[in-house]
């Protein structure tokens, strides 16, 4: 949606042929069939100026709980707000309950609208910057298994007049956290205000987002909205679902999903995309949900279905598990453990520690693989935690890579597969808003494919003494993987990334 005193195409909708599909006028769209034994836990952000201006991205005026508004909600109007047609159709499934908050975002407190508590969370084109504690909640909500949906609009569509606008805090959410800040996802935003456009959707059947149970995606609409840049490089997950006309690949992706570590991730181009053209009285809106050029409303739908865990994985491997809402209630804001079920199995599983030589105190790397026989150290200048050995990648002060790694087979049929290790992080490094130097870890399979990557720390999380990291390796029971560290350094300024006392416990 254009910013205020911005030209907008306000988009018609055509009276002759309605259809009403999921509870929507005007659109046709497939209602899947209920199962309301199941239920999918959505939260809506309006915690960041959404409805300032002229937008009106809420569901309902009746918050949390937009039942408190209408019990049995039929049509779009029965809820008040620009996104009311995108509540109303999920709650009439019977498989989705739905909030909002308007307070800040948490994650693994005790608060009944904590992140913990949910599958997906949907933030539609946020206008104040998020905080830091609240960017450190949504990244590890993501990263245990959670759902996040974005909605960008284009530069320049500052609401509130506080100097930002939602590419600026997006790019910013992805670049500027304490979890990982280089490139998580795998894109960034890009500053344009596309005025008007018809992007259209990739050949891919078996895509849930674009084949779902709410209809087939065809294509979408600019209203005065922006595109993505992608980087496979910084995240093989990426994917690009709709595109500008005339381009395809990293550049011009108008619709992308990617995956970071057992979460899920979406991103949309434009708020118009979803605004059903109802709302509180005041505001100037437009009717993208119910355009008939476009299947906005299937993809807004299928993509909240695939985030929520509700509809079938693509093939990206960072994108394979789902949340698991009661599995991650008591989960702290900084824990790492995946909130993801674990698999079941007919295997049996015996208690044990898999990772050979875990705190290095053989002296040697064996059965680790380094990169250097130096990265082993015993000293003073980078001491150990316990005995007398850790594992010390970078701090050269140049342009260095070093990498520790050692295979494994985790057996089936296992309760917990719980990875973790102490890490300490010191640094030259001045600047507290730029990651110079990182360490990356990941898993890879037995080609060498990076499976996941559990985790990015940099130079920003140096800190005294060390700090141990834990994961959840559940997702891969059964299989051979690869456990791999990667220090990077730049060309000045040293950072250290110290490891010790690693372990993989099974049980």
């Amino acid at each position: 949606m254009t910013g205020v005193g911005k030209d907008r195409r306000l988009v018609a909708v055509f009276a002759a042929a309605i259809t009403i599909g999921a509870g929507l006028v005007g659109v046709t769209v497939v209602a899947p069939t209920a199962h309301a034994a199941t239920k999918y836990n959505v939260l809506f952000d309006d915690g960041h100026a959404e409805t300032a201006g002229n937008a009106d991205w809420i569901i309902s005026t009746s918050m949390p709980d937009p039942l408190a508004q209408n019990s049995s909600p039929s049509v779009e109007t029965d809820w008040t707000g620009a996104l009311s047609s995108w509540g109303v159709a999920l709650q009439k499934t019977g498989s989705y309950s739905l909030k909002t908050t308007t307070s800040a975002l948490t994650y693994g407190t005790s608060a009944s609208l904590d992140l913990s508590n949910f599958n997906e969370v949907v933030i539609d084109e946020p206008n104040t910057l998020f905080t830091a504690a609240e960017k450190t909640a949504l990244m590890n909500f993501v990263k245990n298994g959670g759902g996040l949906f974005l909605i960008s609009d284009h530069t320049g569509s500052d609401r509130n007049n506080d100097g930002y606008d939602s590419p600026a805090i997006i790019n910013d959410l992805m670049t500027n956290n304490t979890v990982d800040s280089t490139d998580p996802f795998g894109f960034s935003v890009d500053l344009l205000n596309i005025a008007s456009g018809t992007p259209k959707a990739i050949s891919d059947s078996t895509n849930p987002v674009l084949n779902g149970s709410f209809g087939t995606v065809t294509g979408s609409d600019f209203y005065n909205g922006t595109t993505f840049t992608l980087t496979p490089a910084d995240n093989s997950a990426v994917k690009g679902l709709l595109y500008r006309s005339g381009y395809s690949g990293n550049t011009g992706a108008f619709f992308v999903t990617s995956g970071f570590g057992s979460g899920k991730v979406a991103i949309w181009g434009d708020s118009s995309d979803v605004d059903d053209g109802t709302g509180q009285s005041g505001n100037t809106l437009y009717d993208g949900w119910n355009d008939t050029t476009a299947t906005n409303a299937a993809l807004a739908l299928n993509a909240t279905a695939w985030l929520a865990g509700a509809s079938g994985s693509t093939s990206t491997a960072s994108a394979s598990a789902s949340a698991s809402a009661s599995a991650s209630t008591s989960a702290s804001a900084s824990a790492s453990a995946s909130a993801s079920a674990s698999p079941t199995s007919t295997g049996s599983c015996a208690s044990s520690q898999l990772l050979g030589n875990p705190g290095f105190e053989t002296g040697s790397a064996s059965p680790w693989t380094a990169s250097t026989s130096s990265n082993i150290y015993s000293g003073t200048k980078e001491p150990a935690r316990t005995g007398s050995y850790d594992a010390w990648l970078d701090g050269y002060g140049t342009t260095t890579t070093n990498t520790l790694s050692q295979s494994v087979t985790l057996p089936s049929g296992c309760s917990s597969y719980a990875l973790s290790f102490y890490l300490h992080i010191d640094t030259a490094e001045t600047t507290t808003s730029t990651a110079y130097d990182t360490l990356k870890v990941q898993l890879l399979n037995s080609s060498g494919t990076v499976l996941s990557t559990l985790a990015t720390y940099s130079n920003l999380n140096a800190a005294s003494g060390y700090t141990q990291r834990s994961f959840s390796l559940a997702s891969y029971a059964g299989q051979t993987v690869t456990l791999k560290f990667t220090g990077a350094e730049d060309s000045v300024d040293q950072t250290s990334f110290v490891l010790d006392d690693t372990a993989l416990n099974v049980g």
